[in-house]
């Protein structure tokens, strides 16, 4: 009997764009507490909001700071810019229950709010910046999508377009995909530079095809 493949999605920047939402609101934090925005979004960028506050202001009770970021973006959520990465609707609608996760650095009642405005489906798993203790580049979000979904991290396919996601795959025992970028992510076993083009071969995975899945 064939082992359970999995396909573990990153949200922000793989699936959906957000971005413009994103330094707008960590602008916004920044100056509420008289910071350089960009040196905090470029800390953002690599880390979840409780490691980007406890690093841009050590010393400091991190809840309330966090909980001040917590409400801007629960508000840019709901209301603010937000696209699906072109292939993304078809993709997901292509893929059976239960095969596939979404990893994400951000809350699950954020990224479930933003796939809704888009008409994206949801899965049945999603691990957020809450689940775990450690986030990328830590391999644990990946591991405990594996675990949820009753898959074995070598038969689970990671698809990332950032190096922190990237590291986390690869720690994790797990064949891992860069999408959405010119030139690959340092590490990945393979390259894309669109989602769309990688949807024929993601399926192709999760059907027990070979599709080189891993430069091994």
């Amino acid at each position: 009997m064939r082992s359970k493949r999995a396909v573990l999605f990153d949200v922000d920047g793989t699936l959906i764009d957000a971005m413009a939402g994103q330094r707008r609101i960590w602008h916004e934090w920044a100056e509420r507490f008289e910071l350089d925005p960009a040196v905090v979004y470029e800390t953002a960028l690599r880390t979840r909001p409780l490691e980007t506050v406890a690093e841009v202001l050590p010393g400091r009770d991190p809840a309330p700071l966090v909980a001040a970021f917590d409400r801007l973006e629960d508000v840019e959520a709901e209301h603010g810019a937000v696209r699906g990465i072109d292939g993304a609707a078809l993709l997901l609608s292509s893929l059976e229950p239960n095969t596939w996760a979404l990893v994400t650095s951000n809350a699950e009642r954020r990224v479930t709010a933003r796939f809704r405005r888009l008409g994206l489906p949801l899965p049945e798993v999603i691990v957020d910046n809450r689940a775990t203790d450690a986030g990328t580049p830590s391999p644990d979000p990946y591991l405990l999508a594996a675990l949820r979904l009753g898959a074995h991290p070598r038969d689970c396919l990671v698809i990332e377009d950032a190096p922190a996601g990237v590291a986390a795959g690869l720690a994790a025992g797990m064949a891992t995909w860069s999408v959405n970028g010119e030139v690959p992510v340092t590490g990945a076993h393979r390259h894309f530079r669109r989602l769309a083009d990688a949807s024929a071969d993601i399926i192709g995975f999760l059907a027990g095809h070979d599709v080189h899945a891993t430069s091994a």
